[in-house]
């Protein structure tokens, strides 16, 4: 059973793709917004609508880092129903350069992918750089990874890079270390990702009303919103100040930063039941960074629309793959003669064509391929779990549906 947003793809009446779409230098509408049509307790069905195409929440978004979701093609990922990806600001400013995307007519044009596009800071990716970077009142100072160049990143320049990218939601720069306990360097980091916003905002604003010409910096997509983030590691009274004061400087919606970075899954839950609630109802509300298909599935229940992770491409290169029973690792001996598929309740490609035996022999054998069907697989797998916590949203069953997943994920993993 599929709902009714999942993209079928563009197709010209001779059965040739409709590439006209790559023409479009910019989007000119400024249509951005976010309906609740359904509620079941603290969950919530709605519809994200941008520039380049309508979100059915809640939605899980692949990581394409740098333009491409690894081991997946753009059309598998519209055959699976993905209406929105991810795009990395650090990655993709420091190749093949924002500059360079802009004048190609934005990341949409550049990449091929006609659907909406998120794109980060790239401030977790700068924090995550360790000694290699520099934090200041000014922004972060640090080295690119790829050949030791100094490089900044301030609340200004990640609006910039991002509004020559051309996504249809920008993110603004925040500061996100781990979950220490540390609550005096938590205060101190929440207050700067605070300060950092009201600048990344003012410069956000400026751009849309035509300053960004004057600076030399290309807007490939008038339509693109910014979100706001709210800091305060597992403090509840950090993260209410957060909420708020993020809240009073008014952006299109708001994300929740700064958790799944080594926090118990609990305290995740926790932080997350009390700080979605403080955000505004008629905007949606962005989990960064999480998660497990456990994690969407309580984060929804406690109100929110939005997801991105890594886990569901990453660790199908590792042979890990997400059924509805739990997890299995293909590359495991007893595999070997088994010819049942990875999942067989699930109708991806992968699942119907595929064996387990198959599919470990082409990861013991390294082939390009094991990351390829994994990743389908995974995806597919995420992407469904959606789909189905959206129907069971809409059908009032949503606590059924959220204790036979528990039921499923806290059991001993399968090997």
């Amino acid at each position: 059973m599929r709902d009714a947003a999942v993209p079928a793809g563009r197709r010209s009446t001779r059965g040739r793709p409709d590439t006209s779409y790559l023409n479009i230098v910019n989007v000119t509408s400024t249509a951005f917004g976010f309906r609740v049509t359904a509620v079941d307790g603290a969950a919530r069905r709605g519809e994200l609508t941008t520039p380049h195409g309508v979100v059915q929440t809640p939605a899980f978004m692949p990581v394409g880092t740098q333009g491409a979701v690894k081991a997946i093609t753009h059309a598998d990922l519209e055959r699976i129903g993905a209406e929105l990806v991810l795009g990395n600001t650090y990655h993709l400013c420091l190749r093949p350069g924002d500059a360079l995307i802009a004048r190609r007519g934005g990341l949409h044009r550049f990449i091929g992918w006609p659907h909406p596009i998120l794109t980060d800071s790239g401030g977790y990716q700068v924090f995550s750089l360790a000694g290699r970077r520099t934090v200041s009142e000014e922004g972060v100072a640090f080295r690119s990874h790829l050949d030791g160049s100094p490089q900044q990143l301030t609340p200004e320049r990640a609006a910039d890079i991002q509004a020559r990218l051309g996504s249809d939601i920008a993110m603004v720069l925040d500061e996100c270390g781990a979950n220490t306990g540390d609550e005096a360097r938590a205060r101190d980091a929440m207050e700067r990702t605070l300060r950092w916003a009201r600048r990344g905002r003012r410069r956000f604003l400026a751009l849309r009303d035509g300053a960004g010409a004057a600076d030399g910096v290309a807007v490939t997509n008038p339509g693109q919103a910014q979100f706001g983030i709210v800091q305060g590691s597992v403090s509840r009274a950090l993260r209410e100040e957060s909420a708020a004061a993020t809240v009073a400087i008014g952006f299109e919606a708001y994300a929740i930063g700064g958790l799944s970075v080594g926090e118990p899954p609990d305290v995740m839950y926790e932080v997350v039941g009390y700080t979605a609630p403080r955000l505004p109802a008629d905007r949606v509300r962005y989990l960064m960074g999480v998660g497990t298909p456990l994690d969407l599935v309580e984060a929804v229940a406690r109100g929110v629309d939005l997801f991105d992770c890594v886990l569901p491409t990453r660790n199908a290169r590792n042979g890990q793959l997400f059924t509805r029973a739990g997890r299995l690792n293909i590359k495991n001996a007893r595999y070997a003669e088994d010819d049942r598929p990875v999942d067989e309740e699930c109708a991806c490609y992968t699942c119907r064509h595929a064996s387990r035996a198959y599919l470990r022999h082409l990861f013991l054998a390294g082939e390009i391929g094991a990351a390829s069907l994994n990743t389908l697989h995974n995806l597919h797998f995420y992407l469904d779990t959606m789909r189905r916590i959206r129907n069971a949203i809409v059908f009032k069953s949503f606590e059924t549906f959220r204790a036979a997943f528990r039921e499923a994920y806290t059991a001993r993993p399968r090997d």
